[in-house]
């Protein structure tokens, strides 16, 4: 391909998506010691999941707001009315009442490569949009930890992310969302963050049935086994995941899980992260319980652990 096709092709990638990408403007009331209440001005972006009238964006984007208003591609701004905000996963749900709105197509991000390349599209320092970025997928499952959240299976991209970006798509070759953007490190450059669609997807999935934010949970620690260790401690499998604990009175606990137990495969699928564990307990949601198979004194046993529901509020 030559560089003219090239960037033709990325032209048309950006003119199938910004439609479906927006601004959001929000007002905080804050109190200010000489002046007393003030308004503070916040700007984030956001995208329609959903021809109704449903933007995905950034919990911290909303949080706190009194007031958000939702601009889109034409310029056009119009109310939004959040739904729904899970600060533990960063998301948040709003709904706009607007016609003609264009949803962007949601990708799989299980299915994402480390060099694949990928737009961040949205609304940096409050420039009206969409503005967009190109970048790679410079790593997976990264975790960042600030004084009040932590974020886990991250995506890494070097496409640049700036305030104001927050909430916006991360976009991939085919058009197709893979991520939401969400942070960035100040003191590092080229380096930015976006939370996994799938997640979202999850998330989306959980305000259906619920009609709210949900933490699912079945009330186990658990560590990864590699072989190193699967050698070392002489255990009978060489990948899974060691259960270093269990609260008491959870689920798990309630069915005889136990310290010790290899957790090997969860709805008949292996499982070598704790991340892989906690999707199926979040995919096992409209069923109630998960299935596990545990290994425990060199023998296989299978078990159903009923999934706990946690309100998020």
């Amino acid at each position: 391909m030559d560089l003219k096709t090239l960037v033709e092709e990325i032209a048309r990638i950006v003119d199938g998506v910004k439609e479906s990408v927006v601004t959001i403007s929000t007002v905080r009331i804050s109190i200010d010691v000489l002046f007393g209440l003030s308004p503070v001005q916040g700007v984030g972006s956001g995208f329609i999941v959903h021809s109704d009238g449903y933007v995905v964006t950034n919990s911290h984007v909303v949080q706190g707001a009194s007031k958000v208003a939702v601009i889109l591609h034409d310029g056009e701004s119009v109310e939004g009315e959040v739904l729904a905000s899970d600060p533990r996963r960063d998301l948040a749900l709003l709904r706009i009442d607007a016609k003609g709105l264009k949803p962007i197509k949601l990708g799989d991000s299980d299915r994402i490569r480390t060099g694949e390349i990928v737009f961040a599209i949205g609304s940096p320092l409050g420039l009206p949009g969409p503005s967009v970025t190109m970048g790679i997928v410079s790593a997976v499952n990264r975790t960042i930890v600030s004084e009040n959240i932590v974020l886990e299976d991250l995506i890494q991209t070097d496409a640049a992310i700036n305030p104001g970006n927050s909430g916006g798509p991360l976009v991939n070759i085919d058009g197709m969302a893979i991520g939401v953007t969400t942070a960035i490190i100040p003191y590092a450059q080229g380096i930015g963050f976006a939370i996994p669609i799938n997640t979202v997807k999850r998330f989306l999935d959980m305000l259906a049935k619920f009609g709210r934010p949900v933490s699912a949970w079945i009330g186990v620690y658990v560590a990864p086994i590699t072989k190193h260790i699967a050698k070392m401690y002489g255990l009978p499998v060489s990948e899974g995941l060691m259960v270093v604990d269990v609260v008491r009175g959870g689920p798990a606990h309630r069915v005889g899980i136990r310290r010790g137990d290899i957790i090997t495969r969860a709805n008949d699928r292996a499982v070598q992260s704790a991340k892989d564990l906690r999707v199926s307990v979040e995919e096992s949601v409209h069923k109630g319980f998960v299935v596990l198979e545990v290994i425990r004194d060199g023998k296989a046993h299978v078990v159903e652990v009923p999934v706990a529901i946690e309100v998020i509020e």
